[in-house]
């Protein structure tokens, strides 16, 4: 598995990413169309500006466009404190085979060198048993329960945090 920077070309990978009903179930249901476009437009002019990395997953012997999935890392906003966030998604044909935990660390090992995240939160739905998973698999450490407004959307859900390099697989474990 590799990772590279999100490109113009992967409007089809976010299509099939955050337009399917399965792959949307745990973030309250596919997007429209319209809206990934602009996300996509969105996360190039970001990417761009290095405010943040939106890294494509591609599986070993595939070719360089052929992206199963994401893992991104961004600051935003939360009660007024800017905060370092990540998420990830892996197509359903792709689950199960450690793509998306091993983006994940490759990703947190990268912001451990970079030193400007500072502390990285995650916060996949409360009944999102895999990305949970991960979450306790890498050594993030569980805050609680939370309200998170997501695409127009209320979840219930999990908040974790981990300081990147003292993650599991950072060789300080």
């Amino acid at each position: 598995m590799r990772l590279r920077d999100v490109r113009a070309g992967d409007l089809e990978a976010y299509v099939r990413m955050r337009c399917d009903p399965v792959m949307m179930a745990e973030l309250g249901g596919p997007l429209p169309r319209e809206t990934v476009e602009a996300r996509l437009r969105k996360d190039l002019a970001l990417t761009d500006a290095d405010g943040a990395w939106i890294r494509m997953i591609v599986p070993d012997g595939a070719e360089d466009d052929e992206a199963v999935g994401a893992v991104t890392l961004w600051s935003d906003e939360e009660d007024g404190v800017t905060v370092s966030e990540i998420g990830w998604m892996v197509l359903p044909g792709y689950q199960g085979r450690g793509l998306a935990k091993a983006a994940v660390r490759l990703v947190l090992d990268a912001a451990a060198a970079d030193g400007r995240w500072g502390e990285v939160h995650a916060n996949p739905g409360t009944t999102n048993g895999p990305s949970n998973g991960i979450c306790r698999a890498l050594g993030f450490r569980l805050l609680g329960e939370r309200d998170l407004d997501f695409a127009d959307r209320v979840l219930r859900t999990n908040c974790w945090v981990v300081v990147p390099g003292e993650h599991v697989g950072s060789g300080t474990e």
